[in-house]
This record gives structure tokens, C-alpha cells and sequence, in this order.
């Protein structure tokens, strides 16, 4: 019999240890249980996968992985047409055709105030907005070209005016504008969404997570974007003035995020359960997601003690918990937050196939959820769960009941 070629005989193990070798696919995912509790759930659950990312054994997807960052098509469409009347707007100041240049800059701008979901710096609108300004003082509208220059400078502070295209009259206007009273006024802007937790970007730069308030920004126009895993982007132009402004997003979600959500109802108890039966929920729910392991949680806000957070880690293939934390957070004043959620995920991982401890908490048999509505997520309404235990008084109160 004829000799096999070593490769060939090889080659299995190979296959073996190749396929092996692969990093399980893991995500964080934390399930907000009451409203307060939305902004910061989708924070730590954040700062969780970015701690996953410490480990080479695991290929980590992020919600934005598992749900879609779906742009806006109606704003995508509306910043083509913007850039394209931009560059004509140019060619026409250039060529000193200042009313054609004027007409089709002020269509530019109508174009952009719908194209903010998709505008990730203020590219073309501070652009425009030079332009603009600078036709409007050529033909002696200095004091309509000086409020132009303030929402310019609202954007960008730092915006460069080409020396080549605009006159020194007019860049020198923009640096009277800089030194007035009216550019050193501030306005406040509170940020919001439903669902909560959308990231909010301010001129292209992240500043928070709605709910949000930012007492001293700029007069003048400003771009706002927020963003969230599983729902379509938002933008708008804000106009910011000394008295208080707010902006308000209601986000669309994706049927990716839809179905997700749907059963977040059944995955609750696997996690405040604390058993050793398999968590059939959080396999399900896994599977769907095409993971190997899952970290679980939920989050909820407890009156004058803080954000209690109870996360386990889940094999996904055998519904095993492989490990659980629960603490009280106090909030993220000093940054510490980002430190407790990478501990958090060591500690789970570290300790993978140790025994749970069983604790006896009151509100184990209670989601916390009952009463709140998963519209409130941008999902499908959810039922009550209620269970009784008969052995403590609090066994069967949330403490959401009235909520």
C-alpha cells in the first residue's frame, strides 16, 4: 500500500487545531429595568466590551455589531445634493456671478438642515456659511453677514477663511465678529431621546449620553447627531440662544433590535434567578446573536443607594453560568465607572466554572420591570411576570409597583 503524504496525513489535526484555536464570539449586553436606568445601562454595557476586547480568546461584537447603525437614506440623499450645490455655489463665486452664487448657496443651506444624520464634521455647512457671509458684505449686508459669521463661529471657532477666495474686508469682519459681545454669549442645550441612552455628538465631537444637559455652549448653530445601537441615525441643526434650548429624538429602531427586545422579557429571570439550571432564555437569546458566551445582565436604580447592577456570564452552547457579580455603583462624578466595569469583566472571566453562590435577596423573584412598558426602549410591549415565594414579605414587591 501506497505511503500517504505527511501533509495529507496531517491535515485533520491541522483542521482541529486551526478551528480550535478560534476566539468565541462574545458580547455584554445589559437590559435597563426601569427608565432611570437606561442612559447609564447602555454606558456600562459600553465599557464592558470594551473590557472584553483585553481578552485574545474571545472576538467581541458590540451592539453595533449584533444590531446595525442604520444611516438615514432621506439625509444621505440630501448631503449629495448639498455637496454638489456647494461646489456650483464656488464655481459661480469665482467667477463673480454673485447672485447665481447667492441663489444656489442659500439652496445649499435649505439642503443641509436635513442632512446633519449624516454629516460627521461641518463640512459643507461652515463652507456655505463663509460663503454666504462673504457675498452678503460685498453687496453691503454686513449685519446679516455678521450673525452668518457667529453661527460659523459656533461650529468651528478655529474655521480658516481662504485668503485666496475671501476678501480681507470680509476676513477682517470675521475678526471684529470674534472680539463682539454677542460671540462671547452662552446658551444652555438639554439632549434627549426615547429610548435613552443615544450618544450625542456635538460638531462631530461625542460628548455624552442623553439625557443630557450642556450649560455653556455658543450662541449660534450648532450639529447635533445622536447615535445608538439598533436604531436609525438622528440629526438636526440646532439653534442655540441664551435661553434654554432642547432637542428631542424619537428613535426608529431596526427589526434586528425589534426582535432582540422581544425577548428580553423571558431573559430577566435567567439572570436574578442565580440557579444552576440552564438559562434556556439566555441560549435562545444567544443563538440568535451567533454567540459563544454571553455576559448578562440587568441594571436598575435603587432610591438613595445607587445603580445595582446583577450580570452573569453565560455559556451559550449549554445554557451553564459559568459565573455572577452584583453590586451598587454610585455613579460616574470622577470617571470611575469605566475602571468598575473593566473589573467587573475580569473578575467574570478570571473566575470562569466556579460555583455560584446562592444568596437570598427578596427581590430575586421580581424583574423589576413590570410595570414599564418596553415601548419606553423602542420595543413591543411587555407582559407582567409575577412569582411568590411565600417565604418573605418582600418576596413579591419590586418596588416599581406605582411607578
Amino acid at each position: 500500500m501506497k505511503a500517504l503524504p505527511l501533509a495529507l496525513v496531517l491535515l485533520p489535526a491541522l483542521a482541529l487545531s486551526a478551528s480550535s484555536s478560534q476566539p468565541g464570539r462574545i458580547s455584554a449586553l445589559l437590559i435597563p429595568m426601569d427608565p432611570s436606568s437606561e442612559s447609564s445601562g447602555v454606558q456600562m454595557e459600553s465599557y464592558m466590551n470594551d473590557a472584553l476586547g483585553n481578552f485574545a480568546s474571545y472576538a467581541v461584537r458590540k451592539p453595533r455589531d449584533l444590531f446595525g447603525l442604520p444611516d438615514d437614506p432621506a439625509a444621505q440623499a440630501s448631503f449629495q445634493r448639498a455637496k454638489k450645490g456647494y461646489e456650483e455655489s464656488v464655481k459661480a463665486f469665482e467667477a463673480r456671478e454673485y447672485e447665481d452664487a447667492e441663489r444656489k448657496v442659500r439652496a445649499t443651506l435649505k439642503e443641509l438642515d436635513g442632512s446633519v444624520a449624516a454629516m460627521t464634521s461641518c463640512f459643507p455647512l461652515c463652507d456655505a456659511l463663509a460663503l454666504h457671509g462673504a457675498i452678503l458684505q460685498l453687496r453691503g449686508d454686513v449685519e446679516e453677514a455678521k450673525l452668518l459669521l457667529i453661527d460659523l463661529m459656533a461650529l468651528n471657532p478655529t474655521f480658516e477663511l481662504n485668503p485666496k477666495r475671501f476678501s480681507r474686508e470680509f476676513i477682517s469682519l470675521r475678526v471684529q465678529v470674534a472680539t463682539s459681545r454677542t460671540s462671547q454669549l452662552r446658551g444652555s442645550a438639554t439632549f434627549k431621546s426615547r429610548p435613552a441612552g443615544a450618544r450625542v455628538y456635538l460638531d462631530g465631537e461625542p460628548v455624552g449620553y442623553t439625557p443630557l444637559t450642556l450649560p455653556t455652549l455658543p450662541v449660534g448653530k450648532h450639529l447635533v447627531r445622536m447615535e445608538r445601537p439598533g436604531f436609525r441615525q438622528f440629526g438636526q441643526i440646532a439653534e442655540v440662544t441664551p435661553d434654554d434650548v432642547d432637542v428631542v429624538a424619537s428613535l426608529v429602531p431596526t427589526a434586528t433590535y425589534k426582535a432582540y427586545d422581544a425577548q428580553l422579557d423571558k431573559v430577566i429571570p435567567d439572570v436574578s434567578r442565580g440557579s444552576d439550571k440552564p438559562a434556556n432564555a439566555v441560549v435562545s437569546l444567544g443563538r440568535s446573536l451567533s454567540l459563544d458566551r454571553a455576559m448578562v445582565g440587568t441594571v436598575r436604580v435603587i432610591p438613595e443607594r445607587g445603580t445595582e447592577l446583577a450580570v452573569g456570564l453565560f455559556d451559550v452552547k449549554s445554557g451553564k453560568r459559568l459565573g455572577s457579580r452584583k453590586l451598587v455603583l454610585q455613579g460616574d462624578e470622577y470617571g470611575q465607572l469605566k475602571s468598575e466595569m473593566e473589573r467587573v469583566v475580569n473578575q467574570l472571566l478570571n473566575s470562569e466554572g466556579e460555583q455560584v453562590q446562592k444568596k437570598r435577596d427578596p427581590l430575586d423573584n421580581r424583574s423589576g420591570s413590570e410595570d414599564w412598558g418596553s415601548e419606553d426602549r423602542g420595543g413591543n410591549s411587555r407582559q407582567s411576570v409575577k412569582k411568590h415565594s411565600g417565604d418573605d414579605p418582600l418576596d413579591d414587591v419590586s418596588g416599581t409597583e406605582d411607578w
